[in-house]
């Protein structure tokens, strides 16, 4: 009976160590662990730039409309300026930013300056127009 109580006593030892072993992570389970970490820190940094590239590829096409928009306006403001008796033969430079349109170069007359700028701020999309024209005396 004696035999039986040892080897019923080791054999629950080996049971209890055996189990307890199972709680502790072998080498596959840690590498596995590892790996998954790996892959959700892979994850998060590749959606990071992804996130960076839409914030970039956005704010570079509000650029280019902004630049078409202005580029259009300059064209709208130059037909008007030609297509108008009395300014179409004076030296006018036009350049739009971001709406803004300046207007430089000479005229003959205030009166032709403030109609150049009347005319230019009437056209769709111009925000404000700074009138840098100088008059001149005409020959």
């Amino acid at each position: 009976m004696m035999k039986n109580k040892t080897t019923l006593i080791a054999a629950s030892l080996l049971l209890a160590l055996g189990l307890s072993a199972c709680d502790k992570p072998g080498p596959a389970e840690q590498a596995g662990k590892k790996m998954d970490q790996v892959a959700s820190d892979t994850g998060k940094k590749v959606g990071e730039t992804v996130d960076k590239a839409e914030k970039k590829m956005t704010e570079q096409g509000e650029k280019t409309a902004q630049a078409f928009d202005d580029t259009e306006i300059t064209a709208k403001v130059k037909a008007e300026l030609l297509g108008e008796p009395g300014l179409k033969s004076m030296q006018i430079s036009v350049d739009t930013v971001k709406g803004v349109v300046t207007l430089t170069g000479t005229v003959d007359s205030k009166a032709n300056s403030d109609k150049a700028k009347a005319r230019t701020m009437a056209i769709s999309g111009v925000k404000d127009v700074t009138n840098q024209l100088v008059v001149t005396a005409s020959k």
